[in-house]
């Protein structure tokens, strides 16, 4: 039709437009209801983060002029006090020192560059709280004149427990920290005199 000399668009729908119109809209409110009605989705759980690793058992070598002394070392008791042990030993400070100081069935200690047990690295370190570690026969410990006076000399039980070594400051850090255990020749431990050389020590997995 015309209307003045302009042409009017129709505004009547064909059949096949309503009828398509119609499934657009069910297609569209189905679609809806579908995702309204879809169980959710579950997200996967954050993953944990890799647990640390174990700390690598290690062991000290002391050659002496009696034989192998070999002790396990525990980071996990006294991370500090081995990570410094370890430091002295690679440095290769522990060569050539004596064991300046042996009390029979007590201790047999060593470690000073002085040799007359007032020697020390040029530095000292803290003092740890040993957990499950005691002053058992063959246990390693550090030899100290108070707490965190520490540095290098270290001492062996020998024949029998030391429980009074034992002893801890009011905060639980332990007195003499325990770093290490004697795994084999603790009978050439036994038999060390005052001046008897360690001639060597190496650390091995």
């Amino acid at each position: 039709r015309t209307h003045s000399g302009f042409r009017v668009a129709s505004t009547i729908s064909s059949p096949l437009e309503c009828i398509m119109t119609t499934l657009t809209r069910q297609s569209l409110i189905i679609a809806v209801l579908a995702a309204l009605m879809a169980p959710a989705i579950a997200k996967p759980p954050p993953m944990s983060k890799p647990a640390a690793p174990a700390p690598v058992a290690q062991v000290a070598v002391i050659t002496t002029a009696k034989g192998i002394i070999k002790v396990r070392l525990f980071p996990e008791e006294a991370p500090v006090t081995v990570a410094n042990f370890i430091k002295l030993c690679k440095k290769g400070f522990y060569n050539g020192l004596t064991f300046h100081r042996v009390e029979p069935t007590f201790v047999v200690q060593g470690g000073d560059p002085k040799g007359d047990g007032t020697g020390d690295p040029g530095y000292a370190i803290k003092n740890e709280n040993n957990k499950v570690l005691r002053h058992n026969r063959g246990a390693v410990a550090m030899a100290n004149s108070g707490r965190d006076t520490a540095g290098s000399q270290f001492y062996i039980v020998l024949t029998k427990p030391a429980p009074h070594l034992d002893e801890k400051f009011e905060d639980n850090v332990s007195k003499y920290t325990i770093f290490g255990q004697v795994i084999s020749g603790q009978l050439i431990a036994e038999k060390l005199v005052v001046g008897d050389k360690i001639t060597k020590v190496t650390i091995v997995p």
